[in-house]
């Protein structure tokens, strides 16, 4: 398992893990305007490497970039299937590569994500998960039901609810959470319950009830766009569902939960340094 911190890591990672790719691409995009990864995904169908991008029917402000890149990659040809409407948004950021490996995105491929804002983005060969996310691509792209059977596979609407409710209530010493706005009513209880049994609870990004017990700072110097948590500093979550109503009752949105020890201590070292930078500014702001 590897992990992609952005900003630093940059487009290279989603490019390299394209250029690689020997028989076949799909990829999940909702915002796009990385023209290196349109350049790799081109040359990719050239050498003969199955390309199957899934595109989100709508996004806020962007739905015009989206259908002229529909067109680009049907021009070069790849495979071009567009998300149904039966929800508010497909928001999910995922790439799988030659069957092998799986991509899970805090980011989209995007300049503003990738290059000014905190995200993280895993990769994983577990066959398991990657033969679970292959399913939920087909029956998306094929506008067909999909039921998770993988527990570490967090799928919006699906199993996020059930499955980050799970999650944040096996804590038992302290939960790391990076959520530009924690709002969801049930969530937010479970959150007050684990404080109660003496679980420290510290956000960058938003609550939307106050809690005394929970410590809550705006992330300094960079735009806020992953969703992670890092519970005990043995697990952790980064996806792209919030732990709002909407993003796990009504959107697609993607998420990993995460067992590799080393990937999960470098979460929790960038957040306690984000912790920290935040801290300052805070005491410097008038």
């Amino acid at each position: 398992m590897k992990l992609i911190i952005q900003p630093g890591d940059g487009v290279a990672p989603v490019v390299k893990a394209i250029t690689k790719a020997k028989k076949t691409v799909d990829i999940v995009i909702f915002r796009f305007d990385r023209a290196e990864i349109e350049k790799a995904l081109d040359e990719a169908v050239n050498r003969g490497v199955a390309v199957r991008a899934l595109i989100a029917h709508t996004n806020k402000g962007g739905e015009k970039n989206l259908r002229k890149l529909e067109l680009r990659l049907l021009e070069v040809g790849a495979t071009v299937a567009r998300t149904a409407t039966d929800l508010t948004r497909y928001h999910g950021k995922m790439m799988i590569v030659d069957g092998t490996a799986l991509h899970v995105y805090g980011f989209n491929y995007t300049k503003l994500d990738i290059e000014q804002s905190r995200s993280f983005g895993i990769v994983t060969r577990d066959p398991k998960v990657v033969r679970e996310a292959a399913q939920l691509f087909d029956a998306d792209a094929l506008r067909q039901n999909y039921t998770p059977t993988h527990p570490r596979l967090v799928v919006s609407p699906e199993n996020s609810r059930a499955r980050l409710t799970e999650f944040i209530k096996g804590a038992r010493r302290e939960l790391l959470i990076y959520d530009a706005q924690v709002s969801d009513n049930a969530m937010q209880k479970v959150l007050a319950e684990r404080v109660k049994a003496g679980v420290k609870i510290r956000i960058l990004g938003a609550l939307e009830k106050p809690n005394s017990d929970i410590k809550v700072r705006p992330l300094a110097a960079l735009r806020l766009h992953v969703r992670a948590i890092v519970r005990d500093g043995k697990t952790a979550f980064v996806g792209s569902q919030s732990l709002r109503k909407l993003e796990l009752d009504g959107r697609r949105e993607v998420g990993i939960i995460i067992q590799n020890g080393v990937v999960v201590r470098k979460i929790q070292t960038i957040f306690e340094s984000d912790w920290q930078k935040s801290k300052k500014a805070a005491a410097k702001a008038p």
